[in-house]
Protein backbone atom coordinates (compact mmCIF):
# COMPACT_ATOMS: atom_id res chain seq x y z
CA UNK A 1 0.00 0.00 0.00
CA UNK A 2 1.07 3.34 -0.95
CA UNK A 3 -0.41 6.25 0.80
CA UNK A 4 -2.52 9.56 -0.88
CA UNK A 5 -0.77 12.12 -0.14
CA UNK A 6 -2.73 15.00 1.77
CA UNK A 7 -1.46 17.90 -0.53
CA UNK A 8 -1.83 20.80 2.00
CA UNK A 9 -0.26 23.38 -0.51
CA UNK A 10 -3.28 22.97 -3.01
CA UNK A 11 -5.77 22.72 -0.36
CA UNK A 12 -4.38 25.87 1.37
CA UNK A 13 -4.45 27.60 -2.27
CA UNK A 14 -8.39 26.90 -2.33
CA UNK A 15 -8.84 28.50 1.26
CA UNK A 16 -6.80 31.65 -0.11
CA UNK A 17 -9.51 31.72 -3.14
CA UNK A 18 -12.49 31.65 -1.02
CA UNK A 19 -10.90 34.03 1.31
CA UNK A 20 -10.27 36.77 -1.18
CA UNK A 21 -13.40 35.98 -2.36
CA UNK A 22 -15.04 36.65 0.52
CA UNK A 23 -12.64 39.74 0.93
CA UNK A 24 -13.55 41.10 -2.26
CA UNK A 25 -17.60 41.05 -1.30
CA UNK A 26 -17.08 42.50 1.85
CA UNK A 27 -15.11 45.39 -0.03
CA UNK A 28 -17.89 46.00 -2.62
CA UNK A 29 -21.21 45.83 -0.36
CA UNK A 30 -20.09 47.14 2.85
CA UNK A 31 -16.91 49.15 2.14
CA UNK A 32 -14.84 47.31 4.70
CA UNK A 33 -11.59 45.61 4.31
CA UNK A 34 -10.54 42.80 7.17
CA UNK A 35 -7.63 43.85 8.48
CA UNK A 36 -4.62 41.71 10.16
CA UNK A 37 -2.07 43.54 12.59
CA UNK A 38 0.88 40.97 13.27
CA UNK A 39 3.31 41.71 16.01
CA UNK A 40 6.79 40.32 15.79
CA UNK A 41 9.28 41.46 19.08
CA UNK A 42 13.10 40.23 18.62
CA UNK A 43 14.97 38.82 15.67
CA UNK A 44 14.20 35.87 15.89
CA UNK A 45 15.15 34.22 12.52
CA UNK A 46 12.30 31.53 11.99
CA UNK A 47 9.73 34.42 13.81
CA UNK A 48 11.07 37.11 11.05
CA UNK A 49 10.27 34.64 7.82
CA UNK A 50 6.75 33.46 9.04
CA UNK A 51 5.38 37.22 9.87
CA UNK A 52 6.68 37.72 6.37
CA UNK A 53 4.77 35.19 4.69
CA UNK A 54 2.11 36.07 6.98
CA UNK A 55 2.15 39.71 5.75
CA UNK A 56 2.51 38.77 1.66
CA UNK A 57 -0.33 36.50 1.80
CA UNK A 58 -2.63 38.89 3.59
CA UNK A 59 -1.96 41.24 0.98
CA UNK A 60 -2.71 38.87 -1.73
CA UNK A 61 -5.67 38.23 -0.58
CA UNK A 62 -6.85 41.71 -0.69
CA UNK A 63 -6.80 42.21 3.19
CA UNK A 64 -4.97 45.06 5.35
CA UNK A 65 -1.69 43.97 6.44
CA UNK A 66 -0.44 46.11 9.86
CA UNK A 67 3.00 44.63 10.79
CA UNK A 68 4.36 46.12 14.01
CA UNK A 69 8.60 45.08 15.42
CA UNK A 70 9.61 45.88 19.14
CA UNK A 71 13.36 45.20 19.84
CA UNK A 72 13.99 42.03 22.26
CA UNK A 73 15.05 43.90 24.70
CA UNK A 74 11.43 46.26 24.56
CA UNK A 75 9.92 46.11 27.98
CA UNK A 76 6.64 43.97 28.45
CA UNK A 77 4.05 47.37 29.02
CA UNK A 78 5.35 48.13 25.52
CA UNK A 79 3.71 45.82 24.20
CA UNK A 80 0.93 45.50 26.34
CA UNK A 81 0.20 49.20 25.08
CA UNK A 82 0.75 48.14 21.40
CA UNK A 83 -1.94 45.71 21.62
CA UNK A 84 -4.17 47.97 23.31
CA UNK A 85 -4.03 50.13 20.91
CA UNK A 86 -5.09 47.83 18.20
CA UNK A 87 -7.45 46.60 20.37
CA UNK A 88 -9.22 50.19 20.02
CA UNK A 89 -8.13 50.18 16.68
CA UNK A 90 -11.49 49.47 14.26
CA UNK A 91 -9.47 48.83 11.22
CA UNK A 92 -7.68 45.88 13.09
CA UNK A 93 -9.85 43.03 13.05
CA UNK A 94 -7.25 40.41 13.99
CA UNK A 95 -4.10 40.36 16.28
CA UNK A 96 -1.10 38.21 16.14
CA UNK A 97 1.33 38.13 18.05
CA UNK A 98 4.52 36.03 17.04
CA UNK A 99 5.60 33.22 19.30
CA UNK A 100 7.69 32.81 21.27
CA UNK A 101 8.56 35.90 23.41
CA UNK A 102 11.61 36.99 24.50
CA UNK A 103 11.95 35.34 28.11
CA UNK A 104 11.79 38.38 29.89
CA UNK A 105 8.06 38.84 29.05
CA UNK A 106 5.37 36.86 30.40
CA UNK A 107 3.31 34.48 27.49
CA UNK A 108 0.42 33.81 29.21
CA UNK A 109 -0.41 37.67 30.24
CA UNK A 110 0.49 38.86 26.71
CA UNK A 111 -1.87 36.77 25.30
CA UNK A 112 -4.12 36.97 27.61
CA UNK A 113 -4.30 41.12 26.95
CA UNK A 114 -5.81 40.30 23.07
CA UNK A 115 -9.23 41.09 22.58
CA UNK A 116 -10.53 37.72 22.49
CA UNK A 117 -12.99 38.92 19.65
CA UNK A 118 -9.44 39.89 17.72
CA UNK A 119 -7.61 36.70 18.82
CA UNK A 120 -7.29 35.48 15.31
CA UNK A 121 -4.65 32.75 16.64
CA UNK A 122 -7.32 31.20 18.96
CA UNK A 123 -4.62 31.26 22.27
CA UNK A 124 -6.85 33.46 24.51
CA UNK A 125 -8.16 31.59 27.29
CA UNK A 126 -11.65 33.07 27.01
CA UNK A 127 -11.78 30.94 22.84
CA UNK A 128 -10.03 28.34 24.66
CA UNK A 129 -12.61 27.93 26.99
CA UNK A 130 -15.71 28.47 24.33
CA UNK A 131 -14.01 25.50 22.27
CA UNK A 132 -13.42 23.33 25.06
CA UNK A 133 -17.39 23.68 25.83
CA UNK A 134 -18.78 23.29 22.42
CA UNK A 135 -19.54 27.01 22.06
CA UNK A 136 -18.43 29.31 18.89
CA UNK A 137 -14.84 30.31 19.50
CA UNK A 138 -12.04 31.39 17.69
CA UNK A 139 -10.46 27.98 16.72
CA UNK A 140 -6.11 27.95 16.68
CA UNK A 141 -5.12 27.95 12.99
CA UNK A 142 -3.01 24.94 12.61
CA UNK A 143 -5.54 22.43 14.34
CA UNK A 144 -8.34 24.21 12.23
CA UNK A 145 -6.15 23.45 9.00
CA UNK A 146 -5.57 19.59 10.43
CA UNK A 147 -9.60 19.16 10.78
CA UNK A 148 -10.57 20.55 7.30
CA UNK A 149 -8.26 18.54 5.50
CA UNK A 150 -9.59 15.57 7.83
CA UNK A 151 -13.50 16.44 6.67
CA UNK A 152 -12.15 16.97 2.98
CA UNK A 153 -10.07 13.40 3.02
CA UNK A 154 -12.94 11.40 5.13
CA UNK A 155 -16.49 13.16 4.58
CA UNK A 156 -17.93 12.47 8.08
CA UNK A 157 -15.45 11.83 11.12
CA UNK A 158 -18.19 10.30 13.12
CA UNK A 159 -17.13 7.34 14.82
CA UNK A 160 -13.37 6.76 13.96
CA UNK A 161 -10.98 6.74 16.41
CA UNK A 162 -8.24 9.36 16.79
CA UNK A 163 -4.97 9.31 18.38
CA UNK A 164 -3.64 12.44 18.86
CA UNK A 165 0.10 12.81 19.72
CA UNK A 166 1.10 15.70 22.12
CA UNK A 167 -0.59 17.87 24.55
CA UNK A 168 0.33 21.54 24.07
CA UNK A 169 -2.18 24.19 24.54
CA UNK A 170 -1.60 25.41 20.82
CA UNK A 171 -2.10 21.93 18.47
CA UNK A 172 -2.50 19.03 20.78
CA UNK A 173 -5.50 20.27 23.02
CA UNK A 174 -7.67 22.20 20.85
CA UNK A 175 -6.99 19.34 17.82
CA UNK A 176 -8.77 16.79 20.49
CA UNK A 177 -11.47 19.48 21.00
CA UNK A 178 -12.19 19.71 17.63
CA UNK A 179 -12.29 15.56 17.01
CA UNK A 180 -14.55 15.98 19.85
CA UNK A 181 -16.91 17.59 18.60
CA UNK A 182 -17.12 15.70 15.05
CA UNK A 183 -17.61 12.99 17.06
CA UNK A 184 -14.64 11.03 16.91
CA UNK A 185 -13.11 8.50 20.32
CA UNK A 186 -9.94 10.44 20.76
CA UNK A 187 -7.00 9.73 22.93
CA UNK A 188 -4.43 12.26 23.90
CA UNK A 189 -1.21 10.56 23.90
CA UNK A 190 2.29 11.90 24.28
CA UNK A 191 5.93 11.44 24.45
CA UNK A 192 5.55 9.56 28.68
CA UNK A 193 2.30 7.23 27.12
CA UNK A 194 2.88 3.94 28.19
CA UNK A 195 3.05 1.39 25.14
CA UNK A 196 2.84 4.43 23.49
CA UNK A 197 2.86 2.72 19.74
CA UNK A 198 0.18 0.03 20.95
CA UNK A 199 -2.07 3.45 21.38
CA UNK A 200 -0.97 4.62 18.37
CA UNK A 201 -1.66 1.13 16.48
CA UNK A 202 -5.64 1.72 17.16
CA UNK A 203 -6.11 4.73 15.13
CA UNK A 204 -8.13 5.38 12.08
CA UNK A 205 -6.74 9.25 12.14
CA UNK A 206 -3.10 9.91 13.99
CA UNK A 207 -1.92 13.39 14.57
CA UNK A 208 1.43 13.74 15.92
CA UNK A 209 2.34 17.16 16.96
CA UNK A 210 4.91 16.12 19.32
CA UNK A 211 8.11 17.96 18.53
CA UNK A 212 10.62 14.78 17.93
CA UNK A 213 11.89 14.24 14.82
CA UNK A 214 10.52 10.90 13.12
CA UNK A 215 9.54 9.93 16.33
CA UNK A 216 6.11 7.97 14.39
CA UNK A 217 7.31 4.66 12.93
CA UNK A 218 5.77 3.00 10.05
CA UNK A 219 5.20 0.09 12.19
CA UNK A 220 3.02 2.31 14.81
CA UNK A 221 0.69 2.80 12.09
CA UNK A 222 -2.87 1.09 11.67
CA UNK A 223 -3.06 -0.01 7.57
CA UNK A 224 -5.44 2.35 6.18
CA UNK A 225 -4.86 5.31 8.56
CA UNK A 226 -4.99 8.92 7.55
CA UNK A 227 -1.62 10.56 9.29
CA UNK A 228 -1.47 14.54 9.89
CA UNK A 229 1.93 15.12 10.65
CA UNK A 230 2.24 18.83 12.29
CA UNK A 231 5.79 18.46 13.40
CA UNK A 232 8.53 21.01 11.66
CA UNK A 233 11.59 19.89 12.86
CA UNK A 234 14.89 21.40 11.45
CA UNK A 235 17.81 18.60 10.66
CA UNK A 236 20.75 17.93 8.72
CA UNK A 237 18.63 16.50 6.29
CA UNK A 238 16.38 19.61 6.46
CA UNK A 239 12.73 20.05 7.59
CA UNK A 240 11.41 16.85 8.47
CA UNK A 241 8.00 15.98 10.62
CA UNK A 242 7.39 14.09 13.73
CA UNK A 243 6.66 10.71 11.65
CA UNK A 244 8.87 8.96 9.48
CA UNK A 245 7.08 9.48 6.16
CA UNK A 246 9.46 6.58 4.45
CA UNK A 247 8.21 4.07 6.25
CA UNK A 248 4.59 5.90 7.34
CA UNK A 249 3.40 6.40 3.61
CA UNK A 250 3.35 2.44 2.50
CA UNK A 251 1.29 1.54 5.53
CA UNK A 252 -1.41 4.86 6.11
CA UNK A 253 -4.16 5.14 3.66
CA UNK A 254 -3.53 9.14 3.84
CA UNK A 255 -0.61 10.88 4.95
CA UNK A 256 0.35 14.74 5.00
CA UNK A 257 3.93 15.76 3.60
CA UNK A 258 6.42 18.31 5.56
CA UNK A 259 6.99 20.69 4.35
CA UNK A 260 3.87 20.81 1.81
CA UNK A 261 1.18 19.42 4.25
CA UNK A 262 -0.14 21.34 7.61
CA UNK A 263 2.16 24.66 7.83
CA UNK A 264 0.54 25.99 4.32
CA UNK A 265 -3.08 25.85 6.02
CA UNK A 266 -1.97 27.65 9.53
CA UNK A 267 -1.61 30.72 7.52
CA UNK A 268 -4.64 30.60 5.09
CA UNK A 269 -6.52 29.73 8.37
CA UNK A 270 -5.12 32.37 10.05
CA UNK A 271 -6.50 34.70 6.96
CA UNK A 272 -10.30 32.87 7.32
CA UNK A 273 -10.21 34.18 11.03
CA UNK A 274 -9.20 37.72 10.03
CA UNK A 275 -12.90 37.12 7.96
CA UNK A 276 -14.62 35.69 10.45
CA UNK A 277 -13.65 38.16 12.90
CA UNK A 278 -14.43 40.93 10.55
CA UNK A 279 -18.05 39.72 9.85
CA UNK A 280 -18.24 39.44 13.46
CA UNK A 281 -17.65 42.60 14.31
CA UNK A 282 -19.82 44.50 11.62
CA UNK A 283 -23.01 42.48 12.51
CA UNK A 284 -22.76 40.71 9.04
CA UNK A 285 -23.46 36.65 8.48
CA UNK A 286 -20.43 34.89 8.58
CA UNK A 287 -18.90 33.28 5.44
CA UNK A 288 -20.29 29.74 4.95
CA UNK A 289 -17.95 27.03 3.84
CA UNK A 290 -14.64 28.98 4.44
CA UNK A 291 -13.58 26.78 7.35
CA UNK A 292 -16.10 23.90 7.16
Amino acid sequence: MTATVIDGKAFASRVRDKVATHVARLKDEHGITPGLAVVLVGEDPASQVYVKSKGKMTKQVGMLSLEYRLNADAAQDDLLALIADLNANPEVHGILVQLPLPGHMDESYVLAAIDPAKDVDGFHISNVGLLGTGQKAMVPCTPLGCLMMLRDHHGSLSGLDAVVIGRSNIVGKPMAQLLLGDSCTVTIAHSRTKNLADVVRRADIVVAAVGRPKMVSGDWIKPGATVIDVGINRTDDGLVGDVDYASASQVAGAITPVPGGVGPMTIACLLANTVTACCRANDLAEPEGLTA
